[in-house]
């Protein structure tokens, strides 16, 4: 297994405040992790240093083939290409049909040919189980279905990592039940997932490494 991670001593900040310090952190290719820990305590800014959206400094922070402490603004792009986000709010265009949603994604990310696009967007939809709603507008699925196409959003660009931040927060328990069991199937499949969560149950019935947030630090559960 690959090494998609590797923090050392890595301080997080935002706005001048340093949320996390002294990060340790080694993540392999294939890896289901969950991020546990009180609302605030810096799981989604940590989250957001992994594809360039927060600064880090310290004396390691490598992810996904790029060196944190160094990347340059335009290369900040390529490195997202590599990183699926899964988020609580689904986030999806409301003036567009769900294949016209990922469509734009592909175009901005760079894609050009017409048929190919196509192509993946509706083997995407496939692996999630919406095929038969690409032309359905977001107000016409409901929130489980939502949270499918915003899955089938971050596996576009083939990324070598999901990160999905608090993805059942806002669904019932049977709808959460069904997104937590295709993110499981990702992982097992061979992609890093790394998701934040509230819910105890979910590492308990899907096994994988937990990490526990709390007083600016992060440590193995």
């Amino acid at each position: 297994m690959s090494q998609l991670i590797s923090y050392k001593e890595v301080e997080v900040c935002q706005e001048e405040q340093i949320i996390l310090h002294n990060v340790n952190l080694e993540v392999a290719s294939g890896e289901m992790i969950y991020l546990l820990g009180r609302v605030g305590s810096g799981k989604s800014s940590f989250m957001k240093t992994i594809y360039g959206e927060l600064p880090t400094q310290g004396e390691r922070a490598n992810a996904l083939g790029y060196d944190l402490l160094t990347i340059k603004q335009k290369e900040i792009p390529y490195l997202r290409r590599k990183v699926g986000v899964v988020f609580q709010d689904f986030q999806l265009l409301v003036d567009r049909n769900v294949e016209d949603n990922l469509l734009f994604v592909l175009k901005a990310t760079g894609w050009k040919d017409k048929q190919l696009m196509r192509n993946n967007v509706h083997d995407v939809l496939r692996q999630v189980g919406m095929a038969e709603k690409a032309y359905k507008m977001p107000y016409q699925l409901s929130g489980g279905e939502q949270q499918r196409v915003v899955i089938a959003r971050a596996l576009l660009n083939s990324p070598d990592l999901i990160l999905a931040d608090e993805p059942t927060g806002n669904l019932d328990p049977e709808t959460g039940k069904g997104i937590m069991e295709l993110l499981y199937s990702i992982s097992q499949a061979g992609m890093t997932v790394i998701m934040s969560t509230h819910n105890p149950n979910w590492p308990e019935q899907y096994p994988g490494r937990k990490l526990l947030f709390a007083d600016g630090k992060i440590s193995e559960a």
